[in-house]
């Protein structure tokens, strides 16, 4: 069981095919997904993979949070969460997984976040159809009618479905297709809709009711820590700023003031033979 990815819902658009044909595609993006901490079958009991994707600000950031992202050399996450994988799909901390961890044409599930829609009714909530539009219905066409039994057991079951608070909570679709997917700019398309609002992220794993296509990357597509750190760009550690300053400070006291005179040295002061016999006839 390999591991999947967080990405964000960019939005949704369209493709054509070589041959032509429109395909609705919604638009994820994978923001630098990096593996902060693993859990293993002797401390945790399971196994599985922490990954952590956006950027966070350090000062919103937990004092036990920044010395968890400290532990795992990298930066403060806005976005955590586990997947559970096999003992031999385990990825070293640190590693980024990449777009391509998933082939295209391979079925997914995706995990969201729906849109709430609030305070709905029971045909929008639950698609009832609704009371009759004649024979001595008025006023309540819309309502869910009777809630409850007779006089036994006499009052309403728990679970019925009625009218309240529709949205707003943990979508899974699956079987979803990947049409294509795009390293460099770290985008992934998936064919239809996906639960969610633009700028929420989602989780992509592997389906788990259709078999995995073969010539998958195993464990995965991913960069090692090395080569994350490597492609980094190299800050100036403050003992280097320190030096530069200090010869900068340096050069400016050694440099002449503008408007002071320039006192002549053994170096800038002519000798007194390369006076030109031109003045000592002038003097004459």
């Amino acid at each position: 069981m390999r591991c999947g990815l967080i990405a964000r819902k960019v939005g949704m658009t369209r493709v054509f095919t070589d041959e032509g044909i429109h395909v609705p595609v919604t638009v994820l993006q994978v923001d630098n997904c990096q593996v902060v901490a693993q859990r293993n079958e002797e401390r945790d009991g399971y196994t599985a993979l922490q990954l952590g994707v956006g950027a966070a600000k350090v000062k919103r950031t937990s004092q036990q949070m920044r010395g968890h992202f400290a532990k795992a050399q990298v930066e403060p996450k806005r976005k955590l969460a586990e997947f559970r994988v096999s003992p031999d799909a385990m990825i070293d901390v640190g590693s980024q997984i990449l777009p391509d961890h998933f082939a295209d044409g391979q079925r997914v599930d995706v995990v969201g976040t729906s849109i709430g829609k609030g305070f709905a009714g029971a045909m929008k909530r639950h698609n009832f159809a609704g009371l009759r539009a004649s024979h001595g219905v008025s006023v309540s066409h819309r309502s869910h009618g009777s809630t409850g039994n007779s006089q036994e057991p006499g009052r309403v079951w728990k679970g019925k479905k009625m009218a309240g608070h529709m949205g707003d909570v943990r979508v899974t679709t699956q079987n979803l297709t990947v049409f294509s997917t795009d390293v460099e700019r770290g985008l992934i398309l998936i064919r239809g809709a996906v639960p969610g609002s633009k700028g929420g992220y989602v989780l992509v794993q592997d389906a788990v009711k259709i078999a995995a296509q073969e010539g998958l990357p195993f464990p995965g597509s991913f960069r090692a820590p090395t080569e994350v750190i490597a492609e980094a760009p190299q800050e100036e550690t403050p003992v280097e700023a320190a030096e530069t300053d200090e010869a900068a400070a340096a050069a400016a006291a050694d440099a002449p003031e503008v408007g002071a005179p320039v006192e002549a040295t053994e170096e800038t002061a002519p000798a007194a033979d390369e006076v030109s016999s031109d003045d000592t006839e002038k003097k004459d």
